[in-house]
């Protein structure tokens, strides 16, 4: 199946989803995850109506972008090094791996505007994820008011690979709570309106407990190399 093809897939099990969690589908806005296709590839998702890429190497999104320009949103989803920040600072929309204080400290020093950011927290606890932990949240947030370039968008966390809906739905509903405290600190940097969370295999579950950002690979753009 083409990439327009898979998309529409894709976008009627969105609806659906919405459907059962009184949700409209304009909520929900779909990333494609491109790190492991071509830039003709990307560009066929862009072509098909998609509007936010996804990368999670700076090379790949580096690559991608000189070809394709600023027509999509650009998002790095990937664990960041501190030392590759200056890489991609001012190339990108969106992190979505914001999850130590030296790591805001160097996208602060580096952006010459305000930096979009999610916060990536570890909610399963598993030790091979990337993330802070629940607990840490709060003060975190509150750590990042000395630095204005930081703009807390959202959460984003990724649940275990498992078969277990409940678990995965569980991770999920943590975080929308998650979001929810942060929210009701009413700061002006962390507005944390969005959630990032669902993928190939979760996202109707997470479109059911509040996403707003779904990051699919697989499933829209294949797997090439």
């Amino acid at each position: 199946m083409s990439v327009k093809d898979n998309l529409l897939v894709i976008q009627e099990n969105i609806e659906q989803a919405c459907v059962r969690s009184n949700r409209t589908p304009d909520s929900v806005s779909i990333i494609a995850v491109t790190k492991y296709v071509s830039v003709e590839t990307a560009k066929e998702a862009i072509e098909a109506g998609i509007q936010h890429i996804g990368e999670n190497r700076d090379e790949g999104l580096l690559k991608k972008q000189e070809e394709i320009g600023n027509e999509p949103k650009w998002h790095f989803i990937g664990s960041l090094q501190t030392r590759k920040v200056k890489n991609i600072i001012d190339k990108v929309d969106y992190i979505h791996s914001l999850d130590r204080i030296s790591l805001a400290e160097e996208i602060h020093k580096r952006a010459n505007a305000k930096i979009k950011c999610f916060v990536q927290i570890n909610v399963s606890g598993e030790e091979s994820k990337h993330g802070i932990s629940p607990e840490k949240l709060e003060t975190f947030i509150m750590e990042l008011e000395k630095l204005p370039s930081i703009e807390v968008v959202g959460l984003m966390t990724m649940a275990p690979y498992t078969e277990d809906r409940d678990i995965i739905r569980g991770c999920f509903q943590k975080l929308r709570k998650l979001r929810d405290d942060v929210q009701a600190l009413d700061l002006p940097y962390a507005p944390c309106t969005e959630l990032s969370m669902g993928m190939s295999n979760d996202f109707e579950i997470a479109i059911e407990e509040g996403a707003t950002f779904i990051r699919i690979g697989t499933s829209l753009v294949g797997k090439e190399f």
